[in-house]
Parts: C-alpha cells; sequence; structure tokens
C-alpha cells in the first residue's frame, strides 16, 4: 500500500478534507492520512510515496524531513529544495523574462542591518542610496513587501513619500521589495495544479479576507481570461511548482503578475468558498494520487536535479570542434 501524506499546520478545513476525498476514491494500492513524525533518522526511509506540504516553510524541522524524503524518493507537492530557494524578485525578474507584464519593481537594502552584521558586513553598499532614482522608476504610490512574505503579512501600501519612508523605517531587518500599484480594474488569483490546470477566481483583496473571493462576479472578456490563463501556466511551468495561486491585477486589459510565489496557497472553506474548495480539493487529490502511483522517484544525485533543473552535458571542445570543421575535399583522381 502506497501512503499520502499531507502535513500542515493551522489550517483546518483542507487537509482534512483531501484526505477524506483521496481515500473515498478507493483507488487501489493507495491509501492518505496526515503526516505523523518523530525525530528523523538518517538511515530510514521515509514511510509516504508521497506528500502534500502546507506547513514546512515555517517549519525548519519540516523543511529538512521533507528533504530528505524527496531523496530517498518520496513525491513531495511541492519541491521543497526549490521552495526554499525561491524569492518574489526573483519571480519577478523570471516573469519579465517570460514575457509576462509585471510592474516597475526594485529590491532594497535592508533598512535595519541582519542579525549578527554591522556597516562592515554592507561595504558594497552605494551611500547614501539613489532615493530619486527609485521614485523616478517606480513612483511615489506602490506597495512595500518583504521578498518572502507572504499572508499579505509587514504589507504596505504607500501613497506618498511620507509614508513610503515611515514604512522602510519599519521594516527592520526584513529584505523589502517596492513595486508600482496597479491601478486596476478587475483582480484574478488563480489556483494552478500540476503544471496543467488553472482555476480563476475573481478576488478583491480590498475586501476583509473573507470576503475577497468575489462570489457573484460580472462577465470578463474570453480574450483577458485566456491570457490570465496562459500567463499562470507559463510562470508555474517555470518555477516548477505543482501548486501554487497566481495573482494578476489588470489595468488597461492588461494583467500584471503581482504575486505567485504562493506554494501553499490558502484554501479554507471559509474564505474561498464552497465552489473553489470543491475544485482544490478534487484536483489536489488527482495530484496527490498520480505522484504516488509514480513514485519511488529514483532522483539523480546533482544539485540541480534536487532544483527540478534539466540540464544536457556540454560536448567536449575538440568533439565539438571536430563537428564544425569542414569536409576535407577528396583529390583529383581518387
Amino acid at each position: 500500500m502506497k501512503k499520502i501524506g499531507v502535513l500542515f499546520g493551522m489550517e483546518n478545513s483542507f487537509p482534512g478534507a483531501l484526505v477524506e476525498r483521496i481515500n473515498s476514491l478507493k483507488v487501489d494500492g493507495i491509501s492518505a492520512e496526515f503526516v505523523e513524525t518523530g525525530a528523523v533518522h538518517l538511515d530510514k526511509p521515509c514511510p509516504y510515496a508521497a506528500i502534500v506540504d502546507r506547513i514546512s516553510h515555517d517549519i525548519p524541522f519540516y523543511r529538512a524531513y521533507l528533504k530528505h524524503a524527496a531523496l530517498g524518493g518520496t513525491a513531495i507537492i511541492n519541491n521543497p529544495f526549490w521552495w526554499s530557494a525561491d524569492d518574489k524578485f526573483f519571480n519577478y525578474t523570471l516573469a519579465a523574462k517570460l514575457g509576462v507584464a509585471v510592474p516597475p519593481t526594485v529590491i532594497l537594502p535592508h533598512k535595519k542591518y541582519p542579525e549578527n552584521t554591522n556597516q562592515n558586513s554592507m561595504r558594497n553598499l552605494e551611500v547614501p542610496l539613489d532615493w530619486e532614482g527609485v521614485f523616478h522608476y517606480v513612483g511615489e504610490h506602490g506597495f512595500m513587501k518583504p521578498i518572502d512574505g507572504g499572508g499579505w503579512r509587514d504589507v504596505y501600501h504607500i501613497r506618498n513619500r511620507e509614508e513610503f519612508f515611515n514604512a522602510y523605517d519599519h521594516s527592520g531587518s526584513l529584505c523589502m521589495i517596492y513595486q508600482k500599484a496597479v491601478n486596476f480594474k478587475e483582480y484574478f488569483r488563480c489556483y494552478v495544479v500540476g503544471q496543467k490546470k488553472v482555476h480563476i477566481m475573481p478576488y478583491d483583496p480590498s475586501r476583509p479576507h473573507h470576503e475577497r473571493y468575489v462570489q457573484d462576479p460580472p462577465k470578463y472578456e474570453k480574450g483577458l481570461l485566456k491570457r490570465v490563463e496562459q500567463d499562470a501556466l507559463k510562470l508555474c511551468q517555470a518555477l516548477g511548482y505543482d501548486l501554487n495561486t497566481v495573482e494578476f491585477a489588470v489595468e488597461d486589459g492588461i494583467p500584471y503578475a503581482i504575486d505567485f510565489m504562493n506554494p501553499a496557497p490558502d484554501a479554507d472553506l471559509h474564505s474561498v468558498g464552497e465552489a473553489n474548495f470543491e475544485w482544490i480539493v478534487s484536483e489536489v487529490a488527482a495530484l496527490a494520487i498520480a505522484k504516488a502511483k509514480a513514485s519511488p522517484i529514483k532522483p539523480e544525485i546533482r544539485a540541480a536535479a534536487f532544483l527540478g533543473v534539466e540540464t544536457k552535458a556540454a560536448k567536449p571542445a575538440k568533439e565539438a570542434a571536430k563537428k564544425k570543421a569542414p569536409a576535407k575535399k577528396a583529390k583529383a583522381g581518387k
């Protein structure tokens, strides 16, 4: 029997519903349960064929456990190696490279020195910072947010320079991003599962958290929805996330990707609503079953492979030169 484990923290509705859904499908040789672990022994394999991770971003012990499990062949949703390496500013850079619209964005140095550092640790930093250049590029209306944050924690809505510097002063040792505000008319939050399926949800970030998923949305242009779907897939396929949400703020018909580092996205019944909840439970259950069936995975013992990077070995220079060299002409009479 191959077991699917669900690793979770304070959330209540989604983990139980996911386990119940997987087991109710009665797939031969597959069962689901909540992960249970104590001290992790180096020489003991993980008992799960697949694990759906909902909490390791907050618990270093769980993150180390999942990396150990992945090395032993367990399929992890999402890849704990890449999730550990990812950050929002890289995401925006990637989006721009892919041709996905993103607002003007800058990464800011820490306002306060990180722990165990001092001014000598920052000798490569421009002093004073070119604040005029920042405001010329981004503007004075934007959002300041942590480079690796989530759940709208430590996010500041900036309307002028005074608010900008006040927020920056309060950011402490966090590394912050400052991004131009999008004057949006439409806003979407998209579940993306298995890098193949997209569920577009109209969303209003200005509302209280439990009311943000719009239950009676207006009709949207098909072309806009198609672009949102394609851009969401493009981003998640490039990042390698099997479960993610991608948020788009739409201004003048252009969907700007503003948040797409959510590998443990909100899936609570009481906030996303019954229809969205049913979709995510069903699709993640199907994905977890498929991953479990395909396990154990035999990982290549190479850092790039753990990150999900496919590389082709470069051919030796001499061999490449031989292939490029023109063939010699045959001598006359032979």
